[in-house]
């Protein structure tokens, strides 16, 4: 596991979860997905599977805004880059 990247999407995750710019569901989402990349008793490719899966669906939500779908899809290729290494 990359250490640096997963460090960066938690990071990432945490500023989106503080971000009152975006409806609360995207911030629970990202408070939950934070919890979830957490719990060391599951391998990572699930639980970046998991979160993956939760984060690709409040992108599609048409309520979020464009700068909230543009910090979603920053965090999904870096999630993505994470369950590869």
């Amino acid at each position: 596991m990359d250490q640096n990247l997963f460090n960066e999407v938690m990071y990432l995750l945490d500023e989106l979860s503080q971000d009152t710019s975006v409806p609360k569901n995207v911030r629970k989402v990202a408070q939950d997905s934070k919890t979830k990349l957490n719990h060391e008793n599951e391998s990572l490719d699930l639980r970046c599977a998991t979160v993956l899966s939760a984060l690709d669906e409040m992108a599609n939500d048409p309520n979020v805004p464009a700068h909230g779908r543009t910090d979603l899809y920053t965090i999904i290729s870096k999630l993505e880059a994470l369950s590869k290494s």
